[in-house]
């Protein structure tokens, strides 16, 4: 966002610095108190405050799992936030410097409070993640044993085991590490490249929180896990960021207190700006998310009179509540505040805490919700089919011609992508346009077939049978390495974003700001070399289906994900790296492209006949026992797939290719009328000397011959 905007909340008597040290506890205790209630409300409501009749642990671990868990949501939330804010929205420094065309300079003064604050809240947050977080894998143990905790040390043996081998007890000492990580990072790191690192990094502690509870459970797996990462990570920004607003109220009221005497105060309404556009993000994936949760597990109208379906709708009401003060916010009280008819420190109990309270419930149902049995049919359940078993759904129909338009699995981690990038590139080319510039229409409709087909590979028949057939699974893997990428390239979206995006000048990084960062790193340097990008174009290929990490990717949820992650991300730096018009550190000669291309091309039609040529089963013991009585032998179906990676491979290559003779003969074109136009200025001066040079030679030659004879 463009920091035009200079008007400064100042203080209003009786907002004092002492005063105003005081918003901190006035804004969240409030909302801690009805956190607390609303969290015991909701445990007698659900029955989890009772024992259980198979097996209980004790009031103690009844009372502690539950408050242990909503202390380690609110401390990873805190802790994601405050990262993000340093990252993104919180300058460094007090007196930032200017920076010229093209940098980010961030020096110039010392460490703004509002940044120092906000890293100390990281660290301490993150320090409470790590220990509510061993808390929750402590109880949750005792919980699964039912019975009393004690310091037998038979128990010993079965925590150890429960930590090793139990995908509840492995999620959770994974978030210890995770936590620990960044608490760490969180210590140490001030500079705003670790610091932007660091926040990347914090969002991995969602990935085991998705992957256990009742989500992981449904009979949408995909859609479960995937619907319940984004709603964390809408969650950690949303309630997180309120949070963070809460403890930097302070100083978005008045200036800092004496020992940062040189410091400025924050501009209140550009803060509240860049949180609020954060926070419309955030409440679109934690109300579509929760849609599609709730869709998953409560099936028929008579399962939302349940208690699971009486806490859902009251969590419900909650973040539609939290959607309607965000939108009066953003409507009155930010204009307000900028336009000096409202106060910093009234508009922080307006923004933060009527927000913080009704966070606060919401975050309560939501803890006592997770430990709370979802509905389940009255009919008894069937045994399950080897498909089942393996991948977690029954066998599609037999595959035909009409499969590819009528199968769909949605993959809510895809189209949530997919969906944002659309929005994000149609919001930035009408910017552009009305800014005067031009944008190709044609350059907007390749980037959108590029995620119509991502769309498709990703939620549409090639992933649902992708599962079932190898042959459909190497078409997948090779229309989303090579089809999908080829379109997004020639949408130059980093293009577009730096023409869009606005420049800040306050020693933030905003979006525009990290892309450059990115563009110019040595790491973007070495993945858009078009040597290293051909050879991980081409060995990825190798290492994957060589290895067992096919094997990860086909049992494993986030496997899956970050197999279509890396493929797609390959062959878009690849493509980046023969056609892209994307600013990148260096391009290769046209020459050396057409030899890589003839190169890959080459690699895949040897990979593929190597594969069509095998005599064993990739994967035998998935591909083997689906217990399928449709599409044929296994091993006839590998050898089809190993060419139809043949021909998908050599189609886009070729393709590719003319892309390249097509873009040399344009740069040609371009450089003869640069020199054209050249000489007409100069009246060909540039030929003359050429001329002259060859004159003055031979010369040379004749003087040479004359005195050789």
């Amino acid at each position: 966002m463009n920091n035009s905007r200079n008007t400064v909340a100042t203080a209003t008597p009786g907002e004092t610095a002492t005063g105003n040290r005081r918003l901190w506890p006035l804004l969240t205790l409030p909302a801690l108190g009805v956190g607390v209630l609303v969290l015991i409300a909701a445990s007698f409501f659900a029955g989890t405050a009772r024992a259980s009749e198979l097996g209980d642990a004790g009031a103690l671990v009844r009372w502690a799992l539950p408050a242990a868990k909503a202390l380690h949501h609110s401390s990873m939330a805190i802790t994601i936030a405050s990262l993000v804010f340093a990252a993104a929205i919180l300058p460094r420094s007090t007196r930032p410097k200017r920076p010229a065309p093209g940098e980010h300079n961030t020096d110039g003064g010392q460490t703004h409070p509002a940044f120092a604050r906000t890293m100390n809240l990281a660290a301490a947050a993150g320090s409470l993640w790590t220990v509510s977080a061993a808390a929750v894998l402590i109880f949750t143990f005792w919980d699964l044993v039912g019975q009393p905790m004690s310091t037998d040390p038979s128990y010993t043996a079965a925590m150890l085991d429960y930590v090793l081998n139990i995908s509840v007890g492995k999620a959770w000492a994974w978030m210890i590490v995770i936590a620990a990580i960044t608490s760490s990072l969180a210590f140490g790191v001030r500079s705003p490249g670790w610091v932007g690192a660091t926040a990347v990094f914090s969002l991995a502690g969602i990935l085991p929180m998705s992957l256990i509870g009742h989500a992981a459970g449904g009979d949408d797996h995909w859609g479960a896990v995937n619907s319940i990462m984004l709603h964390l990570v809408g969650v950690c920004l949303w309630f997180g960021g309120i949070v963070v607003l809460a403890a930097l109220a302070p100083l978005l009221a008045t200036k800092a207190p004496g020992r940062f005497p040189g410091a400025r105060p924050i501009l209140a309404g550009t803060v509240l700006h860049r949180f609020s556009a954060l926070a419309t993000i955030a409440i679109v994936l934690v109300a579509g998310s929760g849609v599609v949760n709730a869709s998953i597990r409560i099936t028929g109208w008579d399962q939302w009179m349940t208690p699971y379906g009486w806490l859902v709708i009251a969590k419900a009401v909650a973040t539609l509540g939290l959607g309607a003060l965000g939108l009066a916010h953003r409507r009155r009280v930010i204009p307000a505040l900028e336009a000096g008819k409202l106060s910093a420190t009234r508009a922080a109990w307006l923004v933060v805490g009527a927000e913080a309270v009704v966070m606060a419930a919401a975050m309560g149902l939501a803890t006592v919700l997770a430990r709370t049995a979802p509905p389940t049919p009255d009919t008894a359940p069937e045994l399950p089919t080897p498909a089942r078993l393996l991948t977690g759904y029954e066998l599609p129909p037999p595959l035909t011609n009409a499969s590819y338009v009528e199968v769909w699995r949605w993959d809510w981690l895809w189209i949530a992508i997919v969906a944002f990038l659309a929005i994000a590139y149609l919001w930035a080319m009408v910017t552009v346009r009305r800014r005067g510039d031009k944008w190709s229409i044609l350059l907007t409709i390749s980037w959108m077939v590029g995620l119509g087909c991502l769309f498709y590979f990703t939620s549409g028949a090639l992933a649902v049978y992708g599962k079932i057939l190898f042959s459909v699974h190497m078409v997948d893997h090779m229309a989303l390495t090579m089809v999908a990428p080829l379109f997004l390239v020639i949408g130059s979206p980093v293009t577009l974003a730096l023409k869009a995006l606005g420049s800040r000048t306050d020693g933030t990084r905003g979006p525009r700001e990290w892309i450059l960062v990115l563009v110019h790193s040595k790491f973007s340097a070495l993945v858009t070399n078009p040597l290293f990008a051909a050879a991980n174009f081409a060995g990825s290929i190798v290492i994957f289906y060589e290895t067992d990490i096919f094997g990860f990717a086909l049992r494993n949820h986030m496997g899956h994900e970050l197999m279509n992650v890396h493929f797609l991300i390959t062959g878009y730096l690849f493509a980046l790296s023969m056609i892209g018009t994307d600013p990148v550190p260096k391009r290769a000669p046209y020459p050396l492209r057409l030899v890589l291309l003839l190169a890959t091309m080459a690699f895949h039609a040897f990979y593929g006949v190597s594969i069509m040529s095998s005599t064993s089963l990739y994967q035998a013991d998935w591909f083997g026992n689906m217990g399928r009585t449709w599409g044929g032998d296994a091993l006839a179906d590998q050898r089809q797939g190993a060419g139809a990676m043949w021909g998908l491979g050599e189609i886009p290559t070729l393709l590719i290719a003319l892309g390249v003779m097509v873009s040399w003969n344009r740069d040609d074109t371009r450089e003869s009328k640069r020199r054209d136009r050249q000489a007409d200025r100069d009246n060909e001066a540039e030929l003359g000397a050429y001329n002259d040079m060859f004159a003055q030679l031979k010369k040379q030659d004749e003087e040479i011959a004359r005195r050789g004879r």
